[in-house]
């Protein structure tokens, strides 16, 4: 009754009162800690200063939520899928703490509308919702614990927002699709990726460029060689299946 109380008066008295609604609909309960909450949204490039004069963002929260993030799912799917071997689990976990559907989720339960950043770098934009939803978990682990954090992650973005089914048959190894349509139609496909410095944050930005036949058929960029060649490849793809597609 108390804590009840307690919360109701915290919640008639926050100036973000629409985002503790918002957190209470998306956790399933009350916020303790708001301001945990309101650093998981931060994304480095809208970085401000404490009244100890430290830099404030959601990087270590980020840090935090991806390593129990990528717990929780591992269990996860060790106990839905018990027949399977370590393969398809990896590939399962892999697809479900992949950044473009972190970003999808993001977008999903509403949680994209309180992001705050300020930077123009594609690269980044990439990873900004995917890894605020990662810091959001960080802030709930440390507000609430691992078994709700757990029941959070398993009962709410899981179970209510995911096809487990359609995840299961989707191949999102864009590079590897491209490959298989080289070898099958016997034709050479070229992967050239370069890095360069972000003018704005001077982090490490990887370019690729695949062409086939002498023709550019995708451009990625990424914050990784991987990124940057998945997201070509993707690109490469959907212009392969517009312009040729009866090669697949």
């Amino acid at each position: 009754m108390i804590r009840t109380l307690v919360h109701k008066i915290k919640l008639f008295s926050t100036p973000g009162k629409e985002f503790y609604l918002f957190l209470k609909s998306l956790l399933g309960r009350y916020p303790g800690n708001l301001k945990l909450y309101e650093t998981a949204l931060i994304h480095k490039s809208a970085s401000k200063m404490d009244s100890q004069r430290n830099w404030v963002n959601n990087e270590r929260l980020e840090y935090l939520g991806d390593a129990i993030l990528g717990a929780v799912i591992a269990e996860f799917l060790y106990n839905r899928f018990p027949n399977e071997d370590e393969g398809f689990l990896t590939q399962m976990r892999s697809k479900l703490v992949n950044r473009s559907f972190l970003t999808e989720l993001t977008y999903q339960t509403g949680l994209n509308n309180y992001i705050k950043s300020n930077t123009n770098n594609t690269a980044e934009n990439s990873h900004i919702y995917g890894d605020a939803l990662e810091a959001l978990i960080g802030a709930l682990y440390l507000d609430k614990g691992y078994a709700i954090t757990k029941e959070f992650i398993t009962k709410k973005l899981l179970l209510e927002y995911v096809n487990l089914n359609e995840v299961q048959h989707t191949n999102t190894n864009y590079k590897s699709q491209l490959i298989e349509w080289s070898q099958k139609n016997k034709k050479e496909v070229n992967i050239e990726t370069t890095e360069r410095l972000t003018t704005e944050s001077r982090i490490p930005c990887f370019i690729t460029v695949i062409s086939a036949n002498e023709e550019i058929i995708g451009q990625g960029k990424g914050n990784s060689k991987k990124e940057s060649q998945q997201n070509a490849s993707r690109e490469a793809i959907l212009h392969l299946k517009k312009n040729d597609p009866s090669s697949f």
